[in-house]
């Protein structure tokens, strides 16, 4: 497959599974969105599984490559970890489709969870919880409870990104805007509390 028809597939699917969700989307939609025939689609991706896979798989890449740019941008840990979070958190369109794309994941994928073959999202937080673990103040904790800050700053992240259309709906365009240009500057906060008290548990 030509690198550019590579890349509109996955960027086609990755946009229809976002909207809809594994289940919610068919070969035949995606072909049809691509203009492809169902067999040509079949031919370079044999099942929507592994179509799914290559689609989490170029996410997975994307976000090692933003840990490995935060990595270098600074020689503190815990700067390393805000840049990276807050590179995450930025509205932006792709941003706002992988959020919406990884929960629908997460939500769909216990009926698949027990046959899953590949974990793709697994090497990216392995790395989160390294990167946790190489702040100074958290160098004992477990990879246990890494992972729980991990998930706590992803879980405010995501839940912030999929949901403006409901914030604007609800408080109106004034307040999601003063919400929205804040909420990265508590997010900063956010990270250097959560630091600070596993910090302190970890100590004690």
């Amino acid at each position: 497959m030509q690198t550019d028809t590579k890349h509109r597939l996955l960027n086609t699917s990755e946009a229809l599974f976002a909207k809809r969700g594994f289940y919610g989307v068919s070969i035949a939609a995606i072909a049809k969105e691509m203009g492809f025939s169902k067999q040509a689609l079949l031919h370079h991706y044999p099942t929507k599984e592994k179509l799914y896979g290559a689609v989490l798989q170029r996410i997975s890449n994307d976000f090692l490559e933003q840990q490995l740019e935060a990595e270098q941008a600074s020689r503190d840990p815990l700067e390393r970890l805000k840049t990276f979070y807050l590179g995450l958190a930025k509205p932006s369109p792709e941003n706002i489709q992988r959020t919406r794309l990884l929960m629908r994941e997460l939500l769909d994928n216990n009926a698949r969870s027990e046959h899953a073959e590949n974990w793709y999202l697994r090497d990216f937080l392995q790395r989160l919880i390294i990167m946790t673990k190489s702040v100074d103040t958290l160098q004992n904790l477990s990879d246990e409870e890494a992972l729980i800050i991990v998930y706590q700053m992803l879980g405010a992240i995501n839940y912030f990104l999929v949901s403006p259309s409901t914030l604007q709906a609800i408080f109106g365009d004034t307040m999601y805007e003063e919400v929205n240009q804040r909420f990265t500057q508590n997010l900063a906060l956010l990270i250097e509390a959560s630091i600070n008290l596993s910090s302190s548990r970890s100590a004690g």
